[in-house]
């Protein structure tokens, strides 16, 4: 059974730090891509960074590109979202989610139609 761990998020004020932590367990892929989505009320979910266990690569949607970075630990199958720079734009509800890694990663991580598996959620809020 798959199982993630989330942890952090929380409030912060705008161009502030938070770290978002996800620790995940019960795969049976032989490769598998971890990261994160964000939802805010009424619209879909977007992919924000993802990251290869096996391999290290990385994927960041174009709002994340240069504050934020992912990174994992990979004895312990646990992926790490460090955000800077936050803006109020970046409240939402971040997801950790899992797929397993048979396409491009832009390709999972756009649109939630590749995701197999979600984490329940943690609530990030940026305070302008």
């Amino acid at each position: 059974e798959v199982q993630f761990v989330e942890s952090g998020g929380g409030l912060v004020q705008a161009g502030g730090s938070l770290i978002v932590s996800c620790a995940a367990s019960g795969f049976t892929f032989a490769d598998v891509v971890i990261g994160w989505f964000r939802q805010v009320p009424g619209k879909e979910r977007e992919g924000v960074s993802c990251i290869s266990l096996s391999e290290g690569s990385t994927y960041y949607a174009d709002h994340a590109k240069g504050r934020f970075t992912i990174s994992s630990d990979n004895a312990r199958k646990t992926v790490f979202l460090q955000m800077n720079s936050l803006e109020p734009e970046d409240t939402a509800v971040y997801f950790c989610a899992a797929a397993e890694y048979d396409k491009p990663m832009p390709v999972l991580w756009t649109g939630a139609q590749s995701i197999e598996y979600w984490g329940q959620g943690t609530q990030v809020t940026v305070s302008s």
